[in-house]
């Protein structure tokens, strides 16, 4: 793996960096490298692997600024983000964590379903929780069999329905957003569409939803589903 000198000289400028600021302004330029490397030669290379991994490390920083800049790039790479993201992933460290799902939702690659699911239904904060339920109507299923489609269509679908019931407002607003999306996107079967159905309408009732936005994003749903051949 040779590393382009481009390349190497942002990757030592995040390391390196001795401010938040200067931290941000590196891992911007590392992204945008990474973009027009992969623009230039039209597919991912072995030479991504270290400036990637860079770019993962950046989530753990504790750097809010620096962390959006790398999972805007993270998230431009696609699929190929996606293993190291997974394999590099701290437990522990819980701004990491949130950030990762952050980079999956955005990504929509099914590798990244489970933590999509835990975040949704188990995270801390709020906007990890919206972004596990955007995440989780945006997975991306066309390179799967039929059979493995409907498998995550099914845990996606579940985890959003439960999701209805989070006690933050953001988050049900998402989870609406969600479930539109499975349904315009991922090709459900009939029942699936019809338990999502059940689902938004829940949402658009008052006794059951006291948040006014909430019931309109559902009930905008709805609508567009109806419409949708």
């Amino acid at each position: 793996m040779t590393l382009s000198p481009p390349l190497r000289e942002r990757i030592q400028a995040v390391e390196q960096a001795t401010s938040a600021l200067a931290l941000l302004e590196a891992t911007r330029s590392l992204a945008d490298q990474l973009a027009a490397d992969r623009a230039e030669s039209g597919a991912a290379s072995d030479a991504e692997a270290a400036a990637i991994a860079c770019l993962v490390a950046v989530l753990g920083f504790n750097n809010p600024g620096a962390a959006v800049a790398a999972v805007d790039g993270l998230i431009a790479l696609g699929a190929t983000a996606v293993e190291p993201l997974l394999q590099r992933l701290d437990p522990r460290n819980y701004g990491a964590r949130a950030w990762a799902v952050r980079a999956l939702a955005g990504i929509g690659d099914v590798r990244g379903l489970e933590l999509l699911e835990e975040a949704l239904a188990s995270d801390v904060g709020p906007s990890v929780r919206r972004a596990a339920a955007c995440g989780l109507g945006n997975l991306r299923l066309d390179t799967l069999l039929e059979e493995q489609r409907s498998a995550v269509r099914c845990r996606a679908l579940k985890a959003l329905v439960a999701g209805c019931r989070d006690g933050e407002w953001v988050v049900r607003y998402a989870v609406a957003v969600g479930l539109e999306a499975l349904v315009q996107r991922m090709q459900p079967s009939a029942e699936e569409c019809q338990r999502a159905a059940m689902a938004l309408e829940a949402l658009c009732r008052s006794e059951a939803e006291d948040t006014a936005v909430v019931r309109l994003r559902a009930s905008m749903a709805r609508q567009r589903l109806l419409i949708t051949p």
